[in-house]
């Protein structure tokens, strides 16, 4: 059997090759095209069978393609199949099937998804040249049967159209309407789609139609259908099935009409869309959701900024780095339990691990588990990093002998945390409290109707925080978070990075420049930093340096091909990222990495120990 030749057109090589291994299967005849120029040079040149076209090219998208190909009468039945790694709105659905797009697949791919339906239209494509060659053959022999082989092919015609249209989705079904008589013939999956017995249910237009829903019932009748004169129609709407349950359905078919141009015939699919409807919903609300928590973290932000006083610069950035980097550790708390809240032992942890690096006995904590809402634990992180640096810079943990003990317990109408130095310089009210103590008070009890209590005492500082009952979530509803990682001391021993040449991947400006001056502060010589993918290969196979920080996600990039590079030339490097370890590929588990905001001592500390004594990579297989 011949083989046939499917063209692939993405501007992205990698995902062009992607998509060759997934169809490499097939056994047919794979062309790639990297522009949509260069996909009507081969559609001029050579017979295409089917079409991947990515939606998202510069210049000309993929329906705009589609378009200019649908205009050659070569291509009038070509299968095109729209591949999409964005969400697709229903205009657009609409727009590629108006061109006449036969599906669309969404990335990632399914490997076995992606196969099944381009051999579905590889063999129509065989069936349909066999039926050419078969039809031209006994025109040729048989002059009188004419009349009959039209008739023949215009049937065949009619059953492939409705058998494309059919595979567009996967939970379908199929029907024909006979608009002359009433008759409507359904396959099993209507029956499944409407949630009704085929032993008992007879379907009939007024029984279907008093099944749709009634704000969608009107519009979506046959008869407006009909009158719309359109030969083809793709419609949404909701059925509502026996159970009461409200489900949302897409309907596309074609309407047939005799010699004298009467519509007598109406086929076509029905699908149960409602996972997808759900899916968009979700991705909304998730959107505005995420939109929220970063117009909020910036506000908190450019509060920390204005309001933050400094004698000098140094004390500044200083002050504000500790600030941010409080917010940055509960962050990442609350990103492990997708923002349901954090738990209250772990912000502790996070927020005392500094003065617990050489003496443990000096921080001592604890209380039971309670688990805080987003906007308190933020609020909670704040306030207690505060309470550390006052009691580091004039308190208990200013001094050797110093103590600190912190013990919360839960009543049935609040939280109450007691903070109490013991040991230290002796503590003395002062004459207005500064922006970090305020923090304290403001944050508890302006923004969540707590208490604050300040007691100074000879024998050092004693803090009650008062935090309504209400602002705890339960813990039984939380999932479980990872554990925290250890903030690096401010005192912890590191070493110069003098004579190190460094490859700098990050498409952040800001975010590079301030990692560069970082890394010259120690010694280091950066290259970049590079803000695409492809300048950051070109330079790591140009240039000489001794290892690489990279950001995991570039401009919608993944930097994987990269890191790849650097893993079989034995270069060692660092992610540098805002991603979570649980999101990067198993088979980087032994590179290093840091979490964005970048904190100076840990950065230096991880690259003086992964390029004085680079470990070998181990590429570990994902299963």
């Amino acid at each position: 059997m011949d083989k046939v030749n499917i063209l692939l057109v993405d501007d992205q090589p990698a995902k062009l090759l992607s998509y060759e291994v997934i169809l490499d299967e097939l056994g047919e005849n794979l062309i790639k095209a990297n522009s949509p120029h260069e996909a009507l040079g081969v559609l001029l040149k050579t017979d295409i069978a089917v079409v991947l076209i990515d939606v998202v090219m510069p210049q000309i998208d993929g329906f705009q393609l589609a378009a200019m190909i649908r205009e050659h009468p070569r291509f009038q039945k070509l299968a095109i199949i729209f591949v999409s790694g964005v969400q697709i709105a229903d205009t657009d659905h609409l727009r590629g099937y108006e061109i006449g797009a036969v599906d669309y697949v969404t990335v990632p791919v399914v490997p076995e998804v992606l196969r099944a339906k381009v051999r579905v239209f590889i063999d129509l494509y065989r069936k349909t040249r066999q039926l050419e060659a078969l039809n031209a053959e006994l025109e040729q022999r048989v002059a009188s049967r004419t009349a009959e082989l039209e008739a023949q092919t215009e049937k065949l015609r009619q059953s492939e159209e409705r058998r494309s249209i059919a595979l567009s989705a996967g939970d379908m079904g199929s029907w024909e309407v006979d608009l002359t008589t009433g008759h409507i013939e359904w396959d099993d999956g209507p029956y499944r789609i409407f949630d009704v017995d085929p032993a008992t249910f007879r379907p009939t237009v007024e029984r279907i139609e008093a099944m749709m829903h009634p704000d969608d019932r009107e519009k979506n009748s046959v008869t407006g259908i009909v009158a719309a004169g359109e030969p083809r129609f793709q419609v949404e709407f909701r059925i509502v099935r026996p159970s009461g349950e409200v489900r949302w359905c897409y309907g596309a078919g074609i309407i047939s009409r005799d010699t004298e141009g009467k519509p007598v015939r109406m086929n076509g699919v029905t699908v149960d869309v409602t996972e997808r409807k759900r899916a968009e919903e979700r991705q909304l609300l998730l959107a505005r959701e995420v939109d929220h928590r970063a117009k909020n973290m910036l506000a908190v932000v450019l509060s920390v900024l204005r309001l933050t006083k400094a004698k000098t610069t140094a004390d500044f950035i200083q002050t504000v780095e500790g600030r941010i980097h409080a917010l940055a550790a509960t962050h990442n708390l609350l990103s492990a339990t997708r923002w349901q809240g954090a738990n209250l032992r772990q912000i502790v942890d996070e927020e005392m691990a500094p003065y617990r690096a050489d003496h443990r006995e000096r921080v001592l904590a604890e209380g039971p588990a309670a688990m805080l809402l987003p906007a308190t634990a933020q609020a909670v992180a704040l306030a207690l990093h505060e309470l550390a640096t006052n009691a580091a810079k004039y308190g208990a943990l200013s001094t050797e002998t110093g103590k600190l003990r912190l013990a919360w317990s839960i009543g049935p109408d609040a939280l109450e945390l007691i903070w109490e130095e013991t040991a230290g310089p002796p503590a003395k009210p002062p004459s207005s409290l500064g922006f970090g103590l305020s923090i304290v008070r403001s944050s508890i009890e302006a923004q969540f109707r707590g208490g604050v209590e300040y007691d100074w005492r000879p024998e050092g500082l004693r803090c009650r925080l008062v935090i309504p009952r209400a602002q705890i979530v339960n813990p039984e509803l939380m999932p479980r978070a990872a554990p925290a990682t250890p903030k690096p001391t401010a005192n912890a021993v590191s070493r110069s990075l003098s004579g190190k040449r460094l490859l700098m991947v990050e498409d952040e400006f800001l975010v590079g420049m301030m990692a560069k001056k970082l890394l010259e502060s120690f010694g280091a010589t950066v290259l970049g930093p590079y803000a695409r993918l492809a300048d950051g290969l070109a330079a790591a196979r140009t240039e000489q340096f001794d290892g690489a920080l990279l950001d995991f996600n570039l401009a919608g990039e993944l930097a994987e091909p990269l890191a790849d590079f650097l893993i079989a030339h034995g270069l060692p490097f660092v992610f540098l990222t805002g991603y979570q370890r649980d999101s990067i590929d198993r088979r980087y588990a032994n590179v290093p990495l840091l979490q964005k905001p970048i904190e100076p001592e840990s950065l230096e500390r991880v690259l003086v120990s992964l390029l004085d004594s680079p470990l070998p990579l181990e590429v570990v297989e994902a299963d």
